[in-house]
């Protein structure tokens, strides 16, 4: 009889499951559900809300936080999706899991009550008088002024709007009572962990703890001294363990996965992506979807730098066995592209003439694919970049004759490319010894001009087809550790 391991990815905007076979490590089912969890409105301190066709109260934000940029979404609503996820996959082969790997984004935060306050033994693994809603690592409420306020972290990453930390120095500052009661914090992905486990407190990967601010990656522990000197509440740490490494076993049933099943710890959804695709250490992950990543393996012996270093557009994050992933993080991706047609789509209304996102984006590509090159200029760093968030795109070396949308097209798509590698050079890569581009995403799947581009960008082997997938990834470091 086969056996499986279940791999789980909670993300901003979705809940995707997957259920990957231990002999061959091929998926043999896979499903995906929107979250629909945003908080769009509220109008209190409490939010109704209905899960599995009952109406309840969750804790939310005072009103106030809304003005100050707060991004939160239904903790309920995500658990809700999880479980109608987990549900759609064969039964069968759940009843034979052996074990359970999750990962999500590393930088939002929520709070509950462990597991002597909270009653997990329901069903559906979740009760939402004892636990807040998810602040997502978007949100905005700590502003530059007030991070600046904050103490300097020991650690070489720097600390940002929708870090836990932040977060929950923010709360010390503005609503102190909110914390109260809460003796768990985490990510919501360490929050499925904890209530599967049945944990009392929360267990977390140093992925996701350098998400949260003040870790030091090198020592793998907490800055607590700092901390404790700014009167942080210490308590709603998490306790580290390594990535890679179990968090205990499924405490109960859970749609016919067994009792006992072992459950790792959460972890990254990047380093799970980057997991799913980097075969060798000469490779290097390039992933275009919404935003853009290029990374690679630093080689064992790495150590970070002893302090952050804000204006580099390298950045260094943990990756598993004391190893760190070098990352160029573009803000803009795919999502240039799509505002660009956005755009084309609301000129061509005002002209009165309709026509749906869709078609012309494939209509744009053919004009881009009709135009082999292009002299026109296009920088599309429209949303800035974290190490220059002042840097606007700008478009240069305009004539009359590159006008056309196949011009602009195929300057946009190399643009875009062009920014990625000024963040990470060709050369970095190949002083690193890397041999191979792995190229993935869902922009690059669909443009075709893109991937052109990707390979114009790159004097190395180009391999598309291993798409970055977290839910696989980490399904794939659970059968590695098992």
């Amino acid at each position: 009889m086969s056996s499986y391991i279940l791999g789980i990815d909670v993300g901003t905007t979705s809940v995707k499951a997957v259920l990957l076979e231990t002999g061959s490590r091929s998926v043999i089912a896979s499903h995906t559900l929107p979250t629909a969890s945003d908080i769009i409105d509220s109008t209190g301190l409490k939010v109704s809300t209905t899960l599995l066709n009952k109406t309840v109260e969750v804790i939310s934000v005072n009103p106030d936080d809304v003005s100050t940029q707060a991004k939160e979404q239904h903790t309920g609503r995500i658990i809700d999706t999880l479980n109608r996820c987990i549900g759609s996959l064969p039964r069968g082969k759940l009843q034979h899991v052996a074990g359970i790997g999750l990962s999500g984004q590393m930088h939002g935060v929520l709070f509950w009550k462990g597991k002597d306050g909270c009653d997990w033994s329901n069903g559906d693994f979740f009760t939402p008088k004892d636990a807040s809603q998810l602040i997502t690592w978007q949100d905005g409420r700590c502003s530059s002024d007030f991070l600046s306020s904050l103490p300097q972290p020991e650690s070489h990453i720097s600390v940002s709007t929708g870090f836990g930390c932040a977060t929950i120095f923010w709360y010390m500052r503005h609503r102190p009572e909110f914390l109260v009661d809460f003796t768990a914090a985490g990510t919501i992905q360490d929050y499925v962990v904890s209530m599967l486990c049945g944990l009392n407190g929360c267990v977390m990967t140093p992925q996701n703890a350098a998400g949260w601010g003040f870790f030091n990656t090198s020592t793998n522990q907490w800055n607590m001294d700092i901390l404790k000197k700014a009167g942080f509440p210490l308590h709603l740490l998490p306790r580290c363990i390594p990535s890679g490494g179990f968090a205990g076993q499924t405490w109960s049933d859970w749609h016919g996965v067994p009792a006992g099943t072992p459950v790792g710890a959460a972890l990254g959804d990047f380093q799970g992506s980057v997991y799913s695709c980097m075969s060798a250490r000469t490779d290097a992950v390039l992933n275009i979807s919404t935003s853009a990543q290029l990374t690679f393996a630093m080689p064992a012996n790495f150590t970070p730098p002893d302090c952050p270093q804000p204006a580099s557009s390298i950045s260094y994050v943990p990756y598993f066995k004391d190893s760190y992933l070098a990352v160029a993080a573009s803000l803009n991706g795919g999502n240039v592209l799509a505002t660009f047609v956005e755009t084309l789509t609301a000129w061509l209304k005002e002209l009165d003439v309709e026509l749906s996102e869709s078609c012309l984006y494939e209509k744009l590509i053919h004009c881009g694919l009709s135009q082999e090159t292009s002299d026109l200029r296009v920088s599309p760093t429209l949303l800035g970049e974290r190490h220059d968030p002042l840097r606007l795109g700008q478009i240069a070396n305009i004539s009359t004759s590159n006008l056309s949308l196949g011009h602009l097209t195929r300057a946009l798509c190399r643009g875009v490319l062009d920014n990625i590698t000024s963040m990470m050079p060709v050369e970095r890569l190949q002083q690193a010894g890397i041999r191979r581009i792995v190229s993935s995403g869902s922009a690059v799947v669909r443009n075709q001009v893109l991937r052109q581009e990707v390979e114009r960008a790159f004097p190395l082997a180009v391999e598309y087809g291993q798409n970055a997938d977290s839910a696989v990834g980490v399904a794939m470091v659970i059968s590695d550790w098992l």
